[in-house]
């Protein structure tokens, strides 16, 4: 009924500028979008193939591959969101539902706000110096997790925060009104109801995990090699857990060196992996926020 009234109605000239304006904006935003991936596609699609992702790139062997890369990646992807999810969801309930509206509030939400917008070779620099050379780690896949996980706190405590926000006090006040503590009612009803934005800002911090480079470089180094699998399940395990502490190059750093090289095909066929990589995290994890939202 309301759609109808609104289309009889004739529009003055100045709405329909702003309309056509708003519209020619978010056409142009989406044929940008599809302008850049399909290029990358086009460029980089025939550089892909099995031996592409099984192989390392070794100038002795003449390969070219990014299965070490994708490992490496996959390390790093794992690591940083298991530390970066429970501190930041944590500190985000302590400021929304505990601390209250004091200084210290405001001043955490500030340094927040702050850490949001450090260029990302600031972070590498600090990590190189405290986790590097301070706590010994020196180029290793560990080190580069921990620097990202300062990097990403921001977005999921921020996200966080606006999740709960958005809760209706209702909620959070027919459950106390039951009997239930603060941290049930925090544990049952709001989590739940929050987490469709958590999940939004894990997405927004596996996006910039997997684009990552500068504080990389600093950090992680850029090596390739995979993990040695032989013997036992017990010794492999061990291996994997050691990887942790060795250098690890991720893709993003291997389209930057790989560009450095003049080896383009191979950058845009790394371009489309990260794509694709970046697609199908955005899908699941979507997917996961909507099956929670319906129960």
């Amino acid at each position: 009924m309301s759609d109808s009234i609104l289309a009889g109605k004739r529009r003055r000239p100045l709405e329909a500028f702003l309309l056509a304006a708003v519209y020619g904006a978010a056409g142009l935003s989406v044929f940008l979008l599809l302008s850049i991936i399909g290029y990358v596609f086009f460029r980089g699609f025939r550089h892909l193939s099995f031996r592409f992702f099984t192989t390392v790139t070794s100038a002795l062997r003449g390969t070219v591959g990014i299965a070490g890369n994708l490992v490496n990646t996959l390390y790093m992807i794992v690591i940083t969101l298991s530390i970066a999810i429970p501190v930041g969801v944590g500190g985000a309930i302590y400021l929304n539902e505990y601390a209250g509206k004091g200084k210290l509030v405001r001043l955490i939400e500030f340094a927040t706000e702050t850490l949001a917008g450090i260029p990302s070779v600031v972070f590498g620099l600090f990590g190189m110096v405290f986790f590097g050379d301070v706590l010994g780690l020196g180029y290793s896949i560990l080190n580069g997790a921990l620097t990202l996980t300062l990097m990403v706190l921001p977005l999921i405590v921020k996200n966080t925060q606006e999740a709960l926000r958005t809760t209706p006090d209702s909620y959070r006040n027919a459950a106390l009104g039951m009997g239930a503590t603060r941290w049930y009612m925090i544990r049952t009803v709001l989590l739940p109801s929050a987490m469709p934005g958590i999940l939004t800002g894990a997405i927004l911090a596996a996006g910039r995990i997997v684009g990552e480079s500068a504080a990389l470089l600093f950090t992680a180094g850029s090596a390739r090699l995979l993990p040695k699998l032989t013997g036992s399940l017990g010794r492999n395990l061990e291996k994997l857990g050691q990887k942790v502490l060795e250098p690890g190059g991720t893709l993003t750093l291997e389209l930057y060196l790989q560009t450095e090289n003049g080896e383009y095909g191979t950058a845009f066929g790394i371009g489309c992996v990260l794509l694709i990589i970046a697609l199908l995290t955005n899908l699941l994890l979507k997917r996961a926020a909507h099956k929670i939202h319906d129960t």
